[in-house]
């Protein structure tokens, strides 16, 4: 048996009869048009990112560019936001696993960005079942068996808003080859979503605009360029009116800060926001910087949005997003409920309140939140602090933002660097990825919920002190971070991961090679791009007995 393909097309994944629902030949060939029409388009951005990498490593700064002057100055407005989602206040994200789905849509949040992207492990398995959750999911037939509590999980009446995350320009979908070559991940998850969706989205949740999308890891306007031709492109092949199709960007790259104005300008009738991707932007500003030594982080915990750099990208966030008429999105609260010491919750959760109280009073209109005991607490402080409105668009216009520079949002973090944060570094680090290599992309741990994002900051991080040699400063010891010391971290986090797992758990599980992966890329000469497109290989399963070939 195989999938029915459109000439050129060759599906290299496991067969299955649920997933031929979604891999139509008609929902194939969709995909196919988008791939045919825009890869020259993404691969020339692609090598526009090579470029720019190029001039940071050897002394290069990203700045505002001046040849885009006049969109940052012009007194344009993005669409009107849609009465469908102008109330934003509460979050939740999370894979598009079954369970997950369900529990997101029922969880009181407004919205649910269920993701293909930095909280899933995109094996073969977890795309296609995510596809068909998301489908169910939209046609309110979703329900999910959970057989160890005997329990059955169904929609309720009043669910989240649903938007969806799909991969970044550069990951590949390598099940999938079209005319001799893996089709690009995010134009698959966009593809196969809306082929399905569109027309009962717009019924059921859109009020007639939808679907509705969170885009991930851009770094310049001419992306989001694509993006909108993408949008558009769909909207003709279905009818539907132009702008019906609406997006949030994910401000989670260095670069991309100084180009939110053009960003918004190209998506304008497809835009319905930016959000504040914080940790991924902390990841990229060692990534960007990757050939500065004088741009060192301190220890990761010690990189909150009390620091100038990070308090400048929200506050000219805001101000951007609120001058163009649509939302400005806060960033996440990765904390987990902690359910066996109630002192430890309280302390957790209040942290949680004091940075959406930030949030709230800056201007945002809506953050983030990792797990659903998080979203009382933050709909709460949204609620008291926003004067019976379903937004502050209008109310908080951060005019005293419009006054920063580029050097306020280029300052370096300041803080200490310790052997403790290079020992949580390693520990999060390998944990997380050996999580991701046996299907899991979001992970909870030290009660945290980590994914991608978290994982890639420490291994930049310790990439960086190893590179640079740092002194460990914070511990009054005077170490420098070299080989010798790291691989000594590396062999006594190990055992304390097997200790913390049990042996049986570690045995099983995929500690070792995770360790390998990990180490290897904090140690390589040259800093890869992403740690997940070197782990990506692992994970790709290719079934050629099943799969079709032409």
């Amino acid at each position: 048996m195989g999938y029915d393909v459109p000439e050129g097309v060759d599906i290299r994944g496991r067969y299955d009869t649920e997933f031929s629902k979604i891999l139509t030949r008609d929902a194939l060939q969709f995909v196919t048009d988008l791939q045919r029409e825009f890869r020259n388009h993404i691969k020339y951005a692609m090598e526009c990112r090579r470029e720019a990498k190029m001039r940071y490593n050897n002394g290069g700064l990203p700045g505002f560019d001046p040849a885009t002057k006049y969109i940052r100055e012009g007194e344009w407005v993005c669409a009107p936001v849609p009465a469908a989602v102008a109330d934003r206040r509460v979050e939740i994200t999370g894979p598009v696993e079954r369970k997950m789905v369900i529990n997101a849509l029922n969880s009181g949040a407004k919205v649910f960005m269920a993701d293909f992207e930095d909280a899933l492990s995109p094996s073969w398995e977890n795309l296609m079942r995510g596809h068909v959750n998301l489908r169910d999911a939209v046609n309110r037939t979703i329900t999910f068996h959970d057989q160890a509590r005997n329990k059955l999980y169904k929609l309720n009446d009043q669910t989240a808003k649903l938007f969806v995350r799909p991969r970044g320009w550069h990951l590949p979908e390598a099940h999938i080859f079209i005319d001799g070559e893996p089709a690009t991940g995010c134009l698959v998850d966009f593809g196969l979503y809306f082929f399905h969706n569109y027309a009962n989205f717009r019924k059921v949740q859109g009020q007639g605009f939808g679907p509705f999308f969170y885009l991930p890891k851009m770094e310049h306007s001419r992306e989001a360029r694509i993006w909108n031709n993408v949008f558009g492109r769909a909207e003709r092949w279905a009818g539907i009116e132009r702008g019906s199709i609406r997006a949030t960007v994910l401000i989670e790259t260095l670069p991309a800060v100084f180009q939110m104005n053009e960003i918004l300008y190209e998506l304008r009738d497809h835009s319905v926001g930016l959000n504040c991707g914080r940790w991924d932007y902390i990841f990229s500003y060692v990534k960007t910087f990757q050939g500065h030594p004088d741009r060192l982080l301190p220890d990761r915990v010690q990189v909150g949005m009390a620091q100038h750099l990070l308090r400048s990208y929200s506050d000219l966030l805001i101000h951007t997003c609120h001058k163009r008429g649509v939302h400005a999105m806060g960033g996440m609260a990765a904390q987990i409920p902690i359910r066996d010491d109630p002192a430890a919750n309280e302390a957790a959760l209040e942290l949680v309140r004091k940075d959406k109280l930030r949030e709230v009073k800056a201007g945002h209109d809506g953050t983030w939140a990792a797990h659903p005991g998080l979203i009382p607490a933050c709909m709460e402080v949204f609620t008291n602090n926003m004067v019976n409105a379903p937004n502050q668009i209008h109310s908080m216009k951060r005019q005293d933002a419009s006054e920063l520079i580029e050097e306020d949002l280029l300052q370096s973090p300041r803080g200490v660097r310790t052997m403790e944060g290079l020992r949580l570094n390693t520990r999060v680090g390998i944990q997380y990825l050996a999580a991701w290599l046996t299907g899991a992309g979001s992970v909870p741990l030290y009660n945290l919920m980590e994914d991608a994002a978290t994982a890639e900051i420490s291994r930049v991080q310790n990439w960086q002190w190893l590179k640079y040699g740092v002194e460990l400063d914070g511990d009054g010891l005077g170490v420098k971070v070299n080989l010798d010391l790291f691989g000594r971290v590396v062999e006594e986090e190990m055992a304390r991961i097997e200790r913390e797992v049990g042996k049986d758990k570690f045995n099983k599980g995929m500690y070792k090679e995770a360790c390998k992966l990990f180490t290897r890329q904090c140690t390589a000469p040259v800093l890869d791009d992403f740690l997940t497109l070197d782990a990506y290989n692992n994970i790709v399963m290719y079934h050629p007995i099943e799969s079709s070939r032409l």
